[in-house]
């Protein structure tokens, strides 16, 4: 029983100090994409720590379960994981409890797949009624949809064919290169598929308020996707013009002010656009990235580690 527990406290030391050591780290704002792959990276880990650890105390617990998860592995794996006759209570309340998790995380995931389709759905309804396709127009083509509206805003629905959505406020305030700027920032978005992060960050979050690394996931996760995809849009058209834009789109809405303590990520984009911190080293960002990748694999090698050295 060594084996699950130790993933256990593996996973809650990843869930601990992930968000910590992130917080603390300057570089996320220079790189969004690549934090954005050390988040999933770390709450991947947490996720794998607690699964291996719940197939291996029902393997304990139950003869049944360890028949089937060693059905082809030969007869010294399965005693180096030293599971026992009967792994008593402990391991059947740690399979129940992690399984009773793993069931309420795929339900928080399925509610909120419904809830965007049926968000997403009353969406395109109201978008037909207030933008009707024109004769002609094919219907699952991508399309840019101009809505009259007083506020200057621009958005992207998601969906299997996302639509980008421009407001003719918009179109009388944004200035040259700005609203080309704007639509490139909402494609970086459609074509990151940044919904699906931030969907599952959601789910989590919701799921799970008090570990501390999916609370941080879902905050994290709305502040990054922002900043790649103003990246993808300053590489297009500079950061002085994206950052106008968002200036444009958004001063009327008092966010630059003291009281705008909700909407303080606009200004904080601003900032670093017009600041323009040069970007980390190719090398440094694959370096990173390729310690991220390392992390998941950490508590495979706890979890097979045993079963590979009996064969050694």
């Amino acid at each position: 029983m060594m084996v699950p527990a130790a993933l256990l406290l593996l996973g809650a030391l990843i869930a601990v100090l992930a968000p910590r050591l992130l917080a603390r780290a300057r570089w996320p704002e220079r790189e969004p994409v690549v934090a954005l792959w050390v988040w999933q990276c770390a709450v991947a880990a947490v996720l794998l720590c607690f699964g291996l650890s719940m197939l291996l105390s029902a393997a304990a617990a139950w003869h049944e379960v360890r028949g089937r998860l060693f059905a082809s592995a030969p007869h010294g794996v399965v005693d180096a994981y030293g599971l026992g006759a009967s792994g008593g209570p402990w391991a059947t309340g740690t399979a129940l409890a992690l399984a009773g998790g793993a069931l309420w995380t795929g339900a928080m995931l399925g509610r909120e797949v419904l809830r965007a389709r049926s968000g997403r759905r009353a969406r395109g309804v109201e978008l037909r009624l207030r933008a009707p396709l024109l004769p002609g127009e094919d219907p699952a083509g991508g399309r840019l949809v101009v809505l009259e509206a007083p506020r200057p805003d621009a958005w992207w629905l998601p969906g299997a064919t996302p639509q980008l959505v421009v407001t003719t406020a918009a179109l009388a305030r944004l200035k040259g290169s700005q609203l080309d700027a704007v639509l490139a920032h909402e494609q970086g978005h459609a074509a990151a598929r940044h919904d699906w992060l931030l969907h599952c960050s959601r789910a989590l979050s919701g799921g799970f308020p008090q570990v501390p690394v999916f609370a941080a996931f879902e905050a994290e996760m709305h502040r990054l996707v922002e900043l790649a995809a103003d990246d993808v849009a300053s590489r297009r058209f500079g950061r002085l013009t994206i950052a106008l834009a968002l200036v444009g789109l958004n001063e009327d809405r008092g966010v630059f002010g003291p009281p705008a303590a909700a909407q303080a990520h606009v200004p904080q984009r601003v900032r670093r656009l017009l600041s323009a911190k040069p970007r980390l080293s190719a090398v440094r960002r694959l370096r990173l990235t390729a310690l991220a990748t390392l992390v998941p694999a950490v508590p495979l090698l706890v979890a097979f580690g045993p079963g590979l050295s009996a064969l050694t």
